[in-house]
């Protein structure tokens, strides 16, 4: 989605909040860290230099092309970079299959960006700038894209995503006028078809095509459930004392992390209950407040300007 945060890497550029992730998650000599979203590497390049001389890290992506140039961009680190194709979900299961040793682990990266990679591939179908297919898969291998979404989904099921994971207030108008023009095969139809039916807003920033376009993407690759899933686990595989880095760039996903950081922080179980049970904290909340990016970054880096990290330690 044009304007979402990105992870990258690259000599003219450095990731989103590279710095405070580094200061946050406090790698050191020998420690063992978890990219659950690796992109091109960029993090867990400052994270493995960190933990030198003996420190390792496991980098996972569900993107096999991000995770080819991971590869190249950490094959300095030879062995201690391990790279495996997968969704940050299942890191239980990967971490568990390095053998003994590596688990627990000091610190967790969470970065829910897209990368530049994905984003500037018009062949992905993330963004609405230049024509491409309309995709939006994280793993292109994955059956559902955003064209069977917008092409066969029911108007009101339709709606609902465009106003649950867009935020999207026209969803109704929006959903709507994506059946009436059906079949769309490009970004730059669906694009138009949302401009031509809401128009642009007085003082919107935004193209009136980005939620509908971050909704897409959200459904597509499953990203809010999968948000909720990890947490728990990434937890568990922590060591007392070791931390979780969470990068969010929109309010759907930072809210989720939000809540999880401060349910374990404040010993509370289960909150869809009226009454939940007490238990001992797991988590101190190491950030009240999400760190966010300065001027100077959102300069060099635009996408940056809607990232927030949130640090956690386990107790």
């Amino acid at each position: 989605m044009a304007g979402e945060g990105a992870r990258s890497m690259g000599p003219q550029h450095v990731p989103v909040l590279y710095q405070a992730v580094l200061a946050g998650l406090q790698p050191g000599p020998g420690g063992t860290y978890i990219d659950g979203t690796v992109g091109l590497g960029g993090h867990a390049a400052g994270l493995l230099e960190a933990s030198a001389p003996s420190g390792r890290l496991l980098g996972l992506d569900r993107d096999p092309a991000a995770l080819a140039q991971a590869r190249d961009n950490l094959a300095p680190f030879g062995q201690r970079a391990m790279l495996v194709q997968a969704s940050y979900t299942q890191m239980a299961e990967v971490a568990a299959g390095l053998g003994t040793g590596f688990l627990p682990v000091d610190g967790i990266l969470l970065d829910l960006g897209l990368s530049s990679l994905q984003l500037d591939d018009p062949a992905r179908g993330f963004a609405f700038a230049s024509e491409g297919p309309l995709d939006m898969r994280f793993d292109p291998q994955a059956e559902l894209s955003a064209a069977d979404i917008a092409n066969t989904w029911p108007v009101d099921e339709l709606a609902d995503i465009i106003y649950r994971y867009g935020e999207e207030p026209q969803s109704r108008k929006i959903a709507r006028a994506i059946a009436g023009a059906r079949p769309l095969s490009t970004t730059r139809e669906l694009a138009q078809v949302v401009e031509k039916a809401v128009g642009g807003r007085r003082g919107e920033r935004l193209h009136p095509a980005t939620r509908t376009f971050q909704a897409l993407r959200i459904a597509v690759n499953g990203e809010l459930d999968a948000v909720a899933a990890v947490l728990p686990e990434a937890v568990s595989l922590l060591k007392p004392g070791g931390r979780l880095a969470v990068i969010s760039f929109h309010s759907l996903e930072d809210r989720i992390v939000k809540n999880f950081i401060r349910r374990q922080a404040r010993g509370e179980d289960d909150v869809s209950v009226p009454y939940p049970a007490p238990f001992e904290p797991v988590l101190a909340e190491v950030t009240r407040k999400p760190l966010t990016a300065d001027a100077d970054e959102v300069a060099r880096n635009p996408r940056a300007r809607s990232a927030k990290l949130r640090i956690a330690q386990k107790l």
